[in-house]
């Protein structure tokens, strides 16, 4: 193991590193492309891999965790890897077959972290945003409490060691945390976290009830136009990002990285750039002023560059809350 590498110890006694390399990469991209990065990331130190079944990269993630595993750089054990269960997949009887599905794609016998990727099940079948003809999605009505039930006896069955949620708002995490017979609580929430987002109020709630936060889009997201509305800032040119950037002589993507970890925030950088990758995993040699933090804390304006606009009118969406 990268011995720079922070742990944070999960509420089931597992341990997840402190960064995460994220795989999420614009529909333009070419797979091959992640390939690449993801080797590229595993050499440079990063243990920690975060990917999803919507994600449709996990095969090539698979190939180079495997390629890194086969040339003696990496055991399998030194990897932690994540991923989700996509919306078409949260009625009951579907959820293991996701988790299988994303398994046989990686390679693996198991993944160390397995998250319900959001809150709001859409119809199931082989599209993953299920459209009606006039173009709306096609959501589906699904207890969330039951899809936990399987999260967890996929747990038992030994093909997640931790499970966990994404993109819950504090209500949704109430209603797992009080369902009767919880048998595992969710061990994090993985949601949309940086300067002008910091979920200052859903975190201390995590914080709370043990359940750690890992942070999304930490570096403002790829901009990706199906997603990102192409007039929001460009968070890695704010100027005070800029202004700490130059006191630290750091870049301000590794601020940005820097000031979740000392939040208590795990953190994902995501990057198909070598130079940018293995900066990103530079961000254990400097540590940033309580003065700094404040400075930061500051920039909050509770911004979100993804909103799964798609989504906005079902009874489950996630972001009507305040947090």
């Amino acid at each position: 193991m990268n011995s720079k590498h922070q742990f944070v110890q999960l509420s089931d006694g597992h341990f997840i590193p402190g960064l995460g390399f994220g795989t999420y990469k614009p529909q333009e991209v070419p797979n091959s492309k992640t390939i690449e990065a993801t080797k590229i990331a595993i050499e440079a130190g990063f243990r920690h891999i975060d990917c999803a079944y919507a994600y449709q990269v996990e095969e090539e993630v698979g190939l180079a965790i495997r390629s890194k595993i086969e040339d003696g750089t990496v055991k399998r054990e030194d990897i932690f890897c994540t991923s989700k269960l996509w919306s078409t997949f949260l009625r009951p009887e579907l959820v293991q077959s996701c988790l299988e599905r994303s398994l046989k794609k990686l390679h693996l016998d198991y993944v160390d972290l397995y998250l319900i990727h959001f809150p709001v099940a859409l119809k199931p079948g082989e599209e993953l945003y299920p459209l009606d003809e006039n173009g709306k999605i096609i959501c589906d009505s699904v207890d969330l409490c039951a899809t936990w039930e399987v999260m967890e006896k996929c747990k038992d069955a030994g093909l997640a060691k931790s499970i966990g949620v994404s993109n819950f708002n504090r209500r949704q995490l109430e209603m797992i945390l009080n369902k009767p017979g919880l048998k595992y609580k969710p061990v994090c929430n993985q949601v949309e976290c940086h300067v002008y987002h910091n979920q200052r109020k859903l975190l201390d709630f995590c914080k709370s009830k043990d359940i750690v936060l890992i942070a999304y889009s930490a570096l403002g997201t790829q901009r990706e136009k199906r997603w990102v509305d192409q007039s929001s800032p460009v968070l890695l040119d704010d100027p005070v990002l800029g202004a700490l950037a130059k006191k630290h002589k750091r870049s301000p993507a590794l601020i940005a990285l820097r000031y979740q970890l000392q939040r208590g925030v795990v953190v994902l950088a995501q990057s198909l750039k070598e130079n940018e990758i293995k900066e990103n995993i530079q961000v254990f040699d400097f540590a940033l002023t309580e003065e700094d933090m404040k400075v930061l804390d500051g920039l909050n304006r509770n911004f979100r560059y993804v909103t799964f606009h798609l989504m906005v009118d079902d009874p489950n969406y996630p972001f009507a809350d305040e947090y």
